[in-house]
């Protein structure tokens, strides 16, 4: 300690201890508590054993907030403690003016202990009996509610509280420092519980109790919030209104005789009625999928307890125009009231791996399931795209060609039954098709013989490479989509080809501020090479082509763009997955409860397929989600490779099949595990959730 500290800290014992003295000597003249208690030098000892440098400030809690990217809050996470710290020009001049009243009426003349006020209290309370009225000034009371928390009613703790509040008064001299006083106080006073949440601060007793702000309450308001915190349960107008009625017309009273109101007005504010109102201001809450994903990864990060201490300001990455832009196009193309089915909208920014929109057409109410993060659905062909990266990290060239037949048997040891053989789309087939070709053509028989040449247990290592965190058994069916994936997974997938072949970590939030002042970023922008770039850039133009020319024509809104359709067998799920070079979005259209077969739609008709449906709700939301932005793709590399010489290509580049599949085999994956690379499934989820959703 410094020499200056130790000066101050003698000044402040000295001074603090002759205020105790001065007290106790006043109950002198008329009790005989100084002499039972040992004289001048038991006040002196207690008060020397203390010192507020030596204390460290409680923490009373606040609610946790959470605000999407604009700063637009999001909602409150539940805690045990609901509390809003305000400044003073945000309480009204009224619950200021009510709480000196009634809790230290010779606030702004004495310096922290009222020596006047402890006269006056012994001399009551000798005179009736009782100890009917206390003395503790609010510097007193600030003491015990942010350092001591002693409630017990010793003349032990009255001596400490006397000795500390001295030391705070030095610490925050003059009328500005009774300002902050005053205003720390009604920051941290309790208020009683509601809901089984403690109210502690001016702030939230006035949303609790009157749904309205500390900065508006009226004056029979703030009459009766100034009256709770000497017996917040006994006065809670919850649950003993008669009681609450009379402590808040003895306030208006006591206001009234230190002239802070009129006789006529106080008069006129005891008529007025309780008129206590609950509010649901702390348990509203707005994207309620988004927001239980941030506490999940808040918990991950911090812990239970740290995240249910609150506290917490958690800022987050959702963009709120980009979530109503989504549910927009979902209800445009899907109605809910004519059984259509539901969907779901995911996107990444590709450069940051900032998850922009999580929408889903269901509300919160309908189903805690969360379709857009958290729904596990076989993603189809949109698999295809991981199959072909596989290929060109192998070096073989998008010319390459195979044979397309309508249908394929895949061979043992892979398979055996009749669920090994899969067809194209509508049964065409015939001819060879190149890489290229395959891909906007979307054939399924070339897919799966590139599948078995490449290996299927490298398109698992390039699936895991690009992002996809969920099971797969390294099966040639897995080539179509047998697998299962939401629709922020596969966003993540197609987020690496945009991004030149680095996989970004999927982020929800961008920072959390605590309560001590310390800023955190809990996660940080990760990126790892995912594909090599000359990989990631001739799936880029492929898909780019498919866009103009292919299955995912659909979706073209006639800026840079590349996608991939994906359709199920039934169809039971359709999806489109693409991106720009700034957005990378996956839409899934489907039965959360069920894998039945999608019939019809009120909108797009019976031809349900994933250029059909999922393809208008991407191309809708893209165009304008993308705000002003329609700028081409930077940074593409050449790709240089080999034709293949694998089992069942050929040698042959040739285009000549006019099939036009769009259909993935549904055979179930494996139940082997596939470690994930850099990102986490939501606590409460598991990779092992059905392909249903259920």
């Amino acid at each position: 300690m410094s020499h200056a500290a130790r000066k101050r800290r003698q000044r402040r014992s000295k001074g603090g201890a002759t205020r105790v003295v001065l007290v106790l000597l006043s109950v002198f003249f008329v009790t005989a508590t100084m002499a039972a208690a040992g004289g001048v030098g038991y006040v002196m000892n207690i008060a020397d054993s203390v010192d507020l440098d030596d204390l460290s400030q409680v923490d009373p809690g606040t609610t946790s907030v959470v605000y999407a990217a604009d700063g637009t809050r999001l909602g409150f996470l539940p805690g045990p403690v609901l509390r809003q710290p305000v400044s003073s020009k945000r309480q009204s001049k009224l619950v200021r003016d009510a709480t000196v009243a009634v809790e230290d009426r010779r606030f702004y003349e004495h310096n922290g202990v009222d020596v006047e006020g402890v006269f006056r209290a012994a001399t009551r309370n000798l005179t009736t009996g009782s100890n009917t009225e206390g003395a503790s000034t609010l510097e007193m009371q600030l003491i015990r509610n942010l350092w001591t928390e002693d409630d017990t009613g010793s003349l032990k703790r009255k001596i400490r509280e006397a000795k500390l509040a001295g030391q705070l008064e030095d610490r925050h001299p003059g009328r500005k420092g009774k300002n902050w006083v005053l205003t720390t106080y009604l920051n941290s006073a309790p208020y009683g519980t509601v809901d089984g949440k403690d109210i502690k601060g001016v702030e939230a007793a006035a949303r609790a109790y009157f749904n309205t702000t500390a900065a508006k309450l009226t004056l029979p308001q703030a009459a009766m919030i100034a009256g709770l915190p000497q017996a917040p349960t006994q006065y809670n107008p919850y649950l003993r209104p008669s009681n609450a009625l009379k402590r808040r017309n003895d306030v208006l009273r006591r206001m009234a005789e230190q002239n802070y109101v009129t006789t006529a007005e106080a008069a006129k504010a005891q008529n007025a009625k309780l008129g206590v109102e609950k509010s649901t201001y702390y348990s509203t809450k707005r994207e309620r999928y988004f927001l239980n994903y941030v506490r999940t990864q808040l918990i991950k990060k911090y812990g239970r307890k740290k995240v249910q201490e609150g506290g917490l300001k958690v800022h987050t990455t959702l963009d709120l125009k980009k979530q109503k832009i989504a549910r927009e196009a979902m209800a445009r193309h899907l109605s809910p009231e004519a059984g259509d089915p539901s969907a779901a909208v995911a996107t990444i920014n590709p450069t940051n791996g900032n998850i922009e929109a999580a929408a889903s057409s269901t509300s919160f109410k309908q189903g805690q399931y969360d379709l857009a993060i958290q729904g596990k659905r076989q993603p189809g062909s949109t698999f295809k795209s991981i199959v072909l990266a596989t290929a060109f990290e192998q070096g073989i060239s998008p010319s390459t060609s195979y044979p397309s037949p309508g249908t394929f048997t895949i061979p043992p040891p892979w398979c055996s039954g009749s669920e090994c053989t899969l067809k194209n789309f509508g049964s065409g087939g015939g001819g060879r098709q190149d890489l290229k070709t395959a891909t906007l053509k979307s054939t399924n028989t070339v897919f799966v013989q590139l599948d078995l040449d490449v290996g299927p247990e490298n398109v698992t290592k390039t699936a895991k490479a690009m992002g996809f965190t969920s099971k797969l058994g390294s099966f040639p069916s897995e080539a179509l989509g047998a697998a299962a994936g939401s629709p922020l997974e596969i966003a993540r997938v197609y987020a690496t080809i945009a991004n030149g072949g680095m996989r970004v970590v999927p982020r929800a939030i961008t920072k959390v501020e605590f309560p001590s002042g310390k800023v955190r970023d809990p996660q940080p922008v990760r990126k790892t090479r995912g594909l090599p770039k000359d990989v990631a850039s001739e799936v880029s133009r492929i898909l780019q082509a498919n866009m103009t020319g292919g299955t995912a024509s659909a979706a073209n809104f006639d800026c840079p763009a590349g996608a991939k359709t994906g359709t199920t067998d039934g169809p039971s799920d359709v999806w489109l997955a693409g991106f720009t070079p700034k957005m990378a979005t996956a839409v899934w259209v489907g039965y959360p409860e069920s894998t039945r077969t999608i019939r019809a739609t009120s909108r797009a008709g019976a031809n349900i397929q994933g250029a059909s449906v999922s393809a208008p709700i991407w191309k809708d939301y893209m165009a304008k989600a993308r705000g002003g932005y329609c700028g081409d793709f930077k940074g593409l590399v050449p790709f240089s490779g080999s034709k293949g010489t694998g089992k069942y290509a050929t040698s042959s580049s040739s285009s000549d099949d006019d099939s036009d599949d769009e259909s993935g085999d549904s055979t179930t994956s494996s139940d082997e595990p596939n470690d994930t690379v850099d990102f986490e499934e939501p606590q409460g989820y598991s990779p092992d959730d059905a392909a249903t959703g259920d």
